[in-house]
């Protein structure tokens, strides 16, 4: 719970302002307005979450469109606790795209973000409001990402991440960290978690650690080699393949020779 804001019933947060309440009422009569049939798709299926995930097939732009014209109209005079609750009561919806529109209008405030925050996400990714690949790697790349390149001691915390017993927090633990990779930073970091992970029995978490080697090793390609090389047999053939994909053929080829006793 961010200082400013007061527990209300089950612990969740309680509007600090009336403008808040309609904001969210609004995003959700909004979305809905702009629903289109999803024929036959099946949300849960593609975005792996739970079966109860709502989807009411709202394209990206239309949906950053909303959270531009949210902002615009309460950005000079919201704080970012409010803010926080604004996305706190889109999260915790079951349609995709009311987390979404929470998430984009939160991410508004990046230059804002503290160290107090990083819980309140955690609980999101830990209580299952963003139990969908999707989600997610929203809530990384727009909210966690950016705090940690703010940040970057609150990078540490994630190494209990991936520990999580909820599979959600343990992809954040490695997604959370590709905004530094890209840059080329907190690479130890990064190895030391994506090691962790290598037993983690989840698909979702091997695709994430493929991806997280496959940034770190766009600055420094020499050590992802070595690395891949020196920990093969413990590398799952998902994660390998993901972080090899960078590579010339030639090399990839090779390394997955080379590393073939991996699971």
């Amino acid at each position: 719970m961010t200082a400013g804001l007061k527990a209300g019933r089950y612990g969740r947060t309680e509007y600090p302002k009336a403008d808040v309440a309609r904001a969210v009422a609004r995003a959700r009569r909004d979305l809905k307005r702009l629903s289109r049939p999803p024929g036959d798709f099946d949300a849960s299926r593609y975005f792996r979450g739970a079966g109860d995930l709502g989807f009411l097939n709202v394209g990206t732009g239309a949906m950053r469109a909303l959270a531009k014209a949210i902002h615009a109209e309460h950005g000079h005079a919201w704080t970012l606790d409010e803010a926080v609750a604004f996305a706190d009561a889109l999260i915790e919806d079951r349609y995709l795209e009311m987390k979404s529109v929470g998430i984009e209008v939160l991410a508004r405030y990046r230059r804002d973000f503290a160290p107090r925050l990083l819980p309140i996400w955690k609980r999101w990714l830990a209580e299952d409001h963003s139990a969908n690949w999707a989600t997610t790697d929203a809530i990384c790349g727009a909210l966690i990402g950016p705090l940690i390149l703010k940040h970057p001691d609150l990078g540490a915390q994630l190494r209990v991440w991936s520990r999580h017993s909820n599979m959600w927090v343990r992809r954040a633990s490695i997604v959370g960290l590709i905004p530094r990779a890209r840059r080329g930073e907190s690479l130890d970091l990064v190895y030391e978690i994506a090691k962790r992970l290598h037993a983690d029995s989840e698909d979702l978490i091997q695709k994430a650690v493929g991806w997280a080697l496959r940034e770190a090793g766009k600055t420094d390609p020499a050590r992802l080699e070595r690395y891949l090389r020196a920990n093969g047999p413990a590398i799952p053939r998902t994660t390998l393949r993901y972080a090899i994909e960078r590579f010339p053929g030639a090399k990839r080829r090779a390394l997955l020779k080379d590393t073939r006793n991996g699971k």
